[in-house]
């Protein structure tokens, strides 16, 4: 046990690069749709930067991260098995299954959009976006608070939080339209 602080700093460290990349490679996904939708040669000179950053950004630090964040994980789940036990474990599993499942889709449309198929919108992509921003709230809420027993007001907090984030987008698009370069 004496192990279990180092492998816990180590998990959180690559949580949080996991996390920058889950933010960052969607809005990369939508400029590169946006690139796609202008006239040559900008679109062949935006497009082949955005999918080299995006490519880096993917291979070189969010799946490593997860991977890493994950054998932490592993790790501190051998050490100390019995907190799979806490309801509050179990229930953030689950989110984070729904974060692994979130990476796998990205990565399909990272292969996607890598080979020029875009099949999304910059609308989906906005939205889209916000999803790793939800499991976040509610995974450290969980291990912070320990608690497992008021999820439906923590369920509540996140639909808020859902309606919020939609607004802020509506705000953003209004805006848009009339000053592109906001």
């Amino acid at each position: 046990m004496e192990y279990y602080n180092y492998l816990k700093s180590l998990h959180l460290i690559f949580i949080v690069t996991w996390f920058a990349g889950l933010f960052y490679v969607p809005r990369l996904f939508m400029y590169q749709i946006e690139a796609s939708e202008k006239q040559e040669p900008d679109r062949r000179i935006l497009g082949d930067q955005l999918a080299l950053m995006t490519k880096r950004l993917w291979k070189i630090i969010t799946w490593p991260s997860m991977i890493l964040a994950s054998l932490f994980a592993f790790a501190m789940l051998h050490l100390n098995p019995g907190i799979l036990n806490a309801p509050w474990m179990q229930i953030k599993l689950g989110f984070v299954l729904l974060l692994y499942l979130y990476h796998f889709k990205n990565h399909q449309i990272f292969k996607q959009f890598q080979k020029g198929d875009f099949k999304y919108s910059t609308k989906f992509m906005r939205i889209w976006n916000e999803g790793p921003t939800l499991i976040l709230f509610a995974v450290i809420f969980l291990v912070i608070t320990k608690s497992a027993t008021n999820w439906i007001w923590g369920l509540a907090g996140l639909l808020t939080l859902a309606i919020l984030l939609m607004l802020g987008i509506k705000l953003y698009k209004s805006i848009r339209a009339k000053n592109p370069n906001a």
